[in-house]
């Protein structure tokens, strides 16, 4: 169940015939092209992404639930107790290449992961913010300019550099959300303003995943772990001097049963999602974890104007879109052919 340790014996090439054919390109190769396991992990995300969209959408909007936060800290808690159960069950591991023993991350471990922790809450805080101001077609739109961010964020941090035609993919999706957006009848200023805070930490958080894992020895698992126990008691506290508790206890349909089957699932997704984004960008790129966002963006734009609405699909909008989608395509193919 320790994804990393699994993998990187079965993504290594036979030495002999790879050097033989041509040494210098086979390195380049495999950096740059993804491989099976890597496209499954990419589709797992978009899939779990797609329907937590929908289930927090449905809870904010749908039920009218004050409180995103209080959102955030039941799949945090509710993550952690699934990790915690399938590790005292020897289930999985938190540690690469390490047996299943029932012990748990250490402190000194703990305090490795931090920056890349409190780079999760702040994403996870943010991004559930902005989908309450933002309708979900135009959420999903502005979210596609992470790619951006993304591209800053790892040149800053690795001095990650790009082929001409990964950049000029960014850069049509980059214009495209903007074009998409120019007409969007319910702008709103609070709303815009978190999905670019929420698409700046995401970028700082998908940029650490790959540094913190190689440091503290941790596989995917283990770095959920400490996300939950660092960020979990943090997020509690905060919910309470806000009030975000008091008015949970007293929301009208904390008894309905359809609100409880759509937090049940996005607890349930969100765990499954963060997981997803660990092995995706460990597996291939943070980049490449950002272009998954905007390739499946397709299904929860046309789920998102069917169910919840908001949004008037005029000529700048569809163009917008299409950009966006052409770039993300033309960023996959370079992937798979390795450019």
């Amino acid at each position: 169940m320790a994804p990393n340790s699994v993998l990187l014996p079965v993504s290594e090439p036979p030495p002999p015939p790879p050097r033989a054919v041509d040494e210098s390109a086979a390195p380049i190769l495999r950096e740059s092209s993804i491989s099976r396991r890597g496209a499954f992990a990419a589709l797992s995300y978009m899939s779990c992404a797609v329907l937590l969209v929908m289930f927090n959408k449905a809870a904010l909007s749908s039920y009218n639930f004050p409180c995103a936060n209080v959102i955030t800290l039941s799949q945090m808690i509710s993550s952690t107790c699934f990790l915690y159960t399938m590790r005292r069950w020897r289930i999985i591991s938190f540690t690469n290449g390490e047996a299943h023993k029932a012990g748990l991350v250490p402190p000194q471990t703990v305090l490795l992961t931090l920056p890349l922790s409190l780079a999760y809450l702040l994403y996870m805080l943010a991004t559930m913010e902005c989908v309450r101001g933002v309708n979900v077609p135009m959420y999903t739109t502005l979210r596609r300019t992470t790619v951006m961010f993304t591209m800053t964020v790892e040149y800053l941090m690795t001095r990650q550099k790009y082929s001409f035609p990964i950049v000029g993919s960014v850069a049509m999706i980059v214009f495209g959300a903007f074009v998409a957006g120019a007409r969007d009848l319910s702008f709103d200023v609070h709303g815009y303003t978190m999905v670019f805070i929420a698409n700046m930490t995401t970028a700082i958080y998908l940029a650490t995943i790959n540094r913190t894992g190689k440091t503290s020895g941790l596989n995917s698992f283990g770095l959920m772990w400490c996300n939950g126990i660092v960020c979990g008691p943090i997020l509690f506290f905060w919910t309470y001097i806000h009030g975000d508790l008091e008015l949970t206890m007293n929301f009208p349909y904390l008894h309905s049963l359809g609100f409880q089957i759509v937090m049940l699932f996005s607890c349930i997704m969100a765990f499954f999602l963060n997981y997803c984004i660990f092995v995706n960008t460990t597996l291939n790129s943070a980049l490449t974890q950002t272009m998954c966002g905007n390739l499946k963006d397709l299904f929860t734009i046309g789920l998102g104007w069917l169910l919840f609405g908001g949004l008037p699909f005029d000529t700048f909008n569809v163009i917008g879109q299409v950009l966006g989608f052409v770039g993300s395509g033309f960023y996959a193919y370079c992937k798979i052919k390795g450019k």
